[in-house]
């Protein structure tokens, strides 16, 4: 029987707002959350085999023992739509110059962004638009995909429904976004730019950087942003970095 919702995600916030949702569904829920793995570790071992688990934006990594211990299965609410799984799904979109984009629910495996897709909301990209102005309608998109889904969540004790959709695409990690940070010497003006756009706002602390004659620069915080860049660019330019210390 489906007692008990486990929400793992990043702040009370959300845990409070989802916890609502689905209790307007199943007033007899209780709730456990979670933001970080030793979180889920606390939880008694009586408490799973009564529980589904609900990861939403959450950069954890539950262990396979964690997912098999659960007795109504585990789903994540990925910010990003099935052809572009895996880590910073948005910057990745914006790279490549994606037309569409959107939110996937799935279930949880092992295996990050593997498990069959039970929900997915999909957008058009608007135009020139920034990393974080996509993350932010993905973001809106995945909350009403949750909206959504939230009946099934919280009264449907066997498994959701899977889609007859497959995941696709490359699955982005940290260290692919660390490699298109790290810009070679010889980068030339259209590939500078597109990386300019996809990776420059420095919120995930993964600066743009260059090593030149064995110096390593980071592009500088007041570089002047351009619709165009400059003619004649055919590497950055010494005055668009700082050195970092």
């Amino acid at each position: 029987m489906l007692k008990t919702i486990i929400l793992l995600t990043a702040t009370p916030h959300q845990q409070h707002a989802l916890s609502v949702l689905l209790m307007a569904h199943n007033p007899a829920l209780s709730f456990r959350k979670a933001s970080r793995l030793e979180d889920l570790a606390a939880i008694e071992p009586g408490v799973w085999r009564n529980a589904r688990l609900v990861a939403f934006t959450t950069g954890v990594i539950v262990p396979q023992a964690m997912l098999e211990a659960l007795g109504h299965g585990a789903y994540n609410f990925h910010p990003g739509p099935p052809d572009y799984p895996g880590w910073a799904p948005a910057n990745f979109a914006i790279y490549d110059g994606a037309r569409r984009f959107g939110a996937t629910m799935h279930v949880m495996a092992a295996k990050v962004d593997s498990g069959p897709i039970v929900g997915v909301e999909s957008f058009v990209v608007p135009d020139n638009i920034s990393v974080r102005e996509l993350e932010q309608i993905a973001y809106v998109r995945l909350g009403h995909l949750f909206w959504r889904k939230a009946r099934e969540i919280a009264c449907e004790p066997g498994p959701l429904p899977a889609l007859p959709i497959g995941w696709s695409g490359t699955k982005s990690t940290r260290q692919m976004y660390r490699d298109y940070c790290e810009l070679p010497a010889t980068i030339d003006a259209a590939e500078l730019k597109r990386r300019i756009r996809a990776f420059d706002d420095d919120f995930r602390g993964i600066p743009l950087t260059i090593t030149l004659h064995g110096l390593r620069f980071r592009l500088s915080d007041v570089m002047e942003r351009q619709a165009e860049p400059p003619p004649h660019v055919d590497a950055p330019s010494l005055a668009a970095f700082e050195m970092r210390a």
